[in-house]
Order: C-alpha cells, then structure tokens, then sequence
C-alpha cells in the first residue's frame, strides 16, 4: 500500500452512512476486493488509500448518489456498479433507474435496475415483437408483465395474455391431482405471482373474471387472433418448433409480443429442438423484431444467484459437462 496514494470524499448529514456502508460494512468489503482500496471514515468525510483509489472514488460517488436519490444500495446493487467501472462505464450517466415503468399496487416504483434491463424496456416500447433471453433472476418475466400492465393502464392494449409451456420436467401431468386447469396451474405460478404483485391480487382477480387478463397454457392459444393485446410467453425455452410458430402467428392488429426464456434450462424431450433458440436463428434479421440477451450482470436477485449462474457457464464453457 502506496501512502501517498490517497482521496478525500465529503459526506453530509444528509447521508445515512449505515446505508452506504451496508450492513456490518459489508458494501466496504466490496468495493475493497475489487479496487484494493480501505476506506476510513472520519467526522465529515471518507479517507481512501491505497492501490486504487481513483477506482474505488468514483464507485462511492456512484453510491453516495443512489443513497442521496433513496434507493436502496444493496450487495447486487455494489457489485453491478462494480463492474461497471470495470467497464469504463457510469451507473449514474446512463440514467438506468431514472424511468418509472408503472407503480405496483403498494405504491412501490418498478424500474429497470441495470444497463441490460434499460435496454429490455426501450426495445419492448420500440418494437413489436421482443424476445429476452437469460439466465434465472435477470426480471426477463416481471418486466414484461409491468411493461404489459402499463399498456393496459394506458389503454395502449384491452387486454394482457400470458403464456405458458406446460412441460413435464420430472412430473407426469396426469398423476397430478385436479381437473384440466387445476393441474395445469402450477406451472402457471410464477406468471400470477408477478401480476399479484405488480397489480395486487383482488385487483388482478377482478381483471381476470373479466377477461381483461389470461393466463393461460401455451396449448390454449392455437386457432386464436389476438388484436389490441400485450402477448407474453414466458419459459419459451421449453416450446417445440411447432409451438413457437404457432404462437407468433397468432399476433393480431394493435397487439405486442413479448417473449422470454433460458436457453441453459431446456426440458424437452431428447431429440426435441426448442423453439426459442430457432427462433434465434429464423427471425434474427426479421424487421420490427428485437432480441434482447441479458447476462449475469443483470441478476437482480441474490448475490449468490448471480455467483451460480457464473459458476456453471464456466463450468460448461470449460466442455466439462459429463
């Protein structure tokens, strides 16, 4: 450590330094791995010293910044803003959080919270058709179903449908208890945990017996014209060739099409080719249609999601895979 290699960061009454350092300091540690830098804080300002303290400077700055605006500065949010700087690039200049989807139903603002994810909601606003591929954890689901809930709150569409494959991947659908719908709901879940949150479950109940919302399995769309509907289809890792024809086809006039999945977790039957990674190839260069790829950096969930995520694409990188 280089004594002389040091910066000085004001801080006012205005910041809630348990808030920037993150529990038990837990934010310091972060950004002393990835610089080298310690960071002591003194009456009004941080003292920073030693291998990179420009680097780890402008990483508080950022923090500062999210601390002062009120949002909430966690271990995913240091790391993104890590890597970032690694990058070369700002989390502050390219203005990611700065525009509000839609609200939920407790009133809580729901933004895109990384580079990846901003770029997702411009292409979903911009384009027709929109596919998001990406591991587990990057909101490819919950932003199309807030992008989706925002176009029916300002009657840009009548009414929202969301989609599902239903694909045994373990469970054989006809040992499951229940009638047709009953059986099916349960690969339907994580669609209505999104609209339950996003609008409040009496609320997105209501819309639904009125059929302003359907969930539905992917099955139920065949023979359909969907005009004036915001169309997701999620998990589309898991529909056939067939599948994923049919589903596009059924895009109507003054409909928008959304559609996500992981190409890392396929479950169909060997031999059977997805048609999400088809339609990677097919459609690519089609006009009026976008493909967003959102990477492990765009994990919002838990650190240890995005850590997994890593640890397995190495892993298969490496031809390891037995």
């Amino acid at each position: 450590m280089t004594e002389t290699e040091f910066r000085k960061i004001k801080i006012d009454d205005t910041i809630d330094v348990e808030d920037l350092f993150g529990n038990l300091d837990a934010n310091l540690r972060l950004i002393k791995e990835a610089t080298g830098a310690e960071i002591i804080q003194r009456e009004d300002y941080l003292l920073i010293r030693g291998e990179q303290p420009d680097a780890a400077e402008r990483i508080l700055e950022e923090l500062i910044a999210l601390v002062k605006s009120g949002e909430r500065v966690d271990e995913q949010k240091v790391n993104y803003i890590i890597s970032l700087q690694e990058s070369g690039m700002s989390y502050a200049e390219q203005n990611v959080s700065r525009d509000v989807i839609c609200f939920t139903s407790r009133g809580k603002p729901i933004k895109a919270k990384t580079i990846g994810q901003k770029e997702y909601v411009n292409s979903i606003r911009q384009k027709d058709v929109v596919f998001a591929i990406g591991p587990a954890g990057t909101g490819k689901t919950y932003i199309a179903v807030a992008m989706a809930v925002s176009a029916f709150k300002n009657k840009e569409v009548q009414k929202i449908i969301l989609a599902r494959p239903a694909v045994e991947a373990g469970e054989n659908l006809g040992f499951l208890p229940g009638d047709l719908q009953e059986k099916v709901d349960p690969y339907l879940r994580p669609l209505y945990d999104s609209l339950y949150d996003i609008l409040g479950r009496e609320n997105a109940l209501r819309l639904k017996e009125k059929e302003a919302i359907e969930v539905v399995p992917l099955a139920y769309m065949r023979g359909r014209t969907l005009d004036d509907a915001f169309i997701i289809l999620d998990e589309a890792q898991n529909t056939t060739q067939e599948q994923m024809k049919m589903f596009l086809t059924r895009m109507g006039f003054g409909s928008k099409v959304v559609v996500t999945g992981d190409v890392t977790q396929i479950d169909l039957p060997k031999g059977k080719k997805s048609g999400l990674t088809e339609a990677a190839k097919i459609l690519k260069n089609v006009k009026g249609i976008d493909f967003c790829y959102l990477k492990d950096v765009d994990v919002v969930r838990h650190e240890m999601v995005r850590r997994i995520i890593k640890a397995y694409d190495a892993y298969y990188r490496k031809g390891e895979r037995r």
